[in-house]
């Protein structure tokens, strides 16, 4: 009979991916510029947070004025909305921050584990906007629907 043994895999076969100079002076690059639109986030959540907080007074003056063009909307939901759309701008600005601050870090020690955890958020920032632009488009889709539904029925 014959005896078969196992072999494994030698680990000096196993493929390696090669980061040149160009690529590392990329991903800097590419570093830096997602910390500028991470923190242009941060101020834009900010800003519209401070817009949610504010929109009860706002509301409340234009409607003692007497031009108020939304009369009877609920500010308190209209701020929830408000302080919900920035929290959606939060998080991928976030995930950019983090991509940016271990890109570089990855970059300038030649850190393997910095460039994959970065490579991770990069990951996240792009699967979070890839659902949210599949949700927005099937909501438009139901909208575009339910017009066409109402347009017939109204002409019935």
């Amino acid at each position: 009979m014959e005896e078969f043994e196992e072999t494994k895999p030698d680990h000096a076969e196993v493929e390696t991916l090669i980061i040149t100079e160009d690529i590392r002076s990329h991903i800097y690059e590419t570093a830096k510029w997602a910390k500028f639109l991470s923190i242009v986030g941060f101020v834009f959540s900010v800003l519209i947070v401070i817009a949610a907080l504010c929109l009860p007074a706002i509301l409340a003056a234009m409607s003692a004025m007497g031009t108020n063009p939304v009369v009877g909307v609920a500010t308190g939901a209209l701020s929830a909305v408000y302080i919900f759309f920035a929290l959606l701008y939060f998080y991928p600005s976030f995930m950019l921050f983090k991509y940016a601050n271990t890109a570089k870090k990855a970059v300038l020690f030649m850190d393997q584990e910095s460039l994959g955890e970065a490579m991770s958020k990069m990951k996240s920032f792009f699967k979070f906007w890839g659902i949210l632009t599949i949700t927005i488009i099937a909501l438009y889709a139901v909208v575009f629907l339910i017009t066409i539904v109402a347009t017939i029925g109204a002409a019935t």
